[in-house]
């Protein structure tokens, strides 16, 4: 596993491809913001409901020139029976063997599960996923213990923003990527 990436770092290049087939390289979207979005497994409800919420603002993001790539620890066959059904307008990557995760020093933190599990928030968060259809499912050989990360770099490929989350429910506020988004490119 690599040390966890900070601002100003040059974002690790990577080629794959997402759940439609489509080739997805970091270097294809030079001159774009990327929101780099590394989520648990695909039927995490908390991932399913964030996917949902990128889903509301992307329209808006692109207009802006920012680009999203969802990253999942699930092989594709469950990626497309769950967070695969909302038809993201933005590529969904299956990254099983969590070769990405390990570039970017994603951690995996039985401890922070745990704490996600005792704050007081995070039933708030299993109730707004039920509401918009994200029942807790479980996933059959997923890594339960997987902590998100997002990465916000900007056009040149370097990192503006590296948010590793605190619990699982520790995202980074859609304000500050609504934000990343109408910013003018960094010179």
């Amino acid at each position: 596993m690599t040390h966890p990436l900070q601002q100003g770092m040059i974002a690790p290049a990577f080629s794959t491809v997402d759940l439609s087939g489509n080739a997805v390289s970091l270097e294809n979207y030079r001159g774009r913001k990327v929101l780099l979005a590394f989520l648990r497994f695909s039927a995490c409800a908390i991932c399913n409901l964030r996917v949902h919420h990128f889903i509301g603002r992307y329209p808006a993001w692109q207009r802006q020139g920012l680009d999203v790539v969802a990253i999942f620890e699930s092989p594709e066959t469950n990626m497309r029976k769950y967070v695969g059904a909302q038809n993201a307008p933005f590529p969904l990557v299956a990254d099983p063997k969590a070769r990405l995760y390990d570039w970017y020093g994603i951690e995996t933190s039985e401890e922070k599960v745990q704490a996600t599990m005792a704050d007081a928030n995070t039933k708030s968060f299993v109730a707004e996923a039920a509401a918009a259809g994200f029942a807790l499912t479980p996933e059959e050989g997923s890594n339960f213990h997987r902590i998100p990360a997002e990465f916000l770099i900007d056009e040149r490929g370097i990192v503006q923003l590296a948010h590793y989350n605190r619990i699982i429910t520790d995202h980074l506020p859609l304000t500050t990527i609504d934000s990343f988004s109408a910013s003018k490119e960094q010179k």
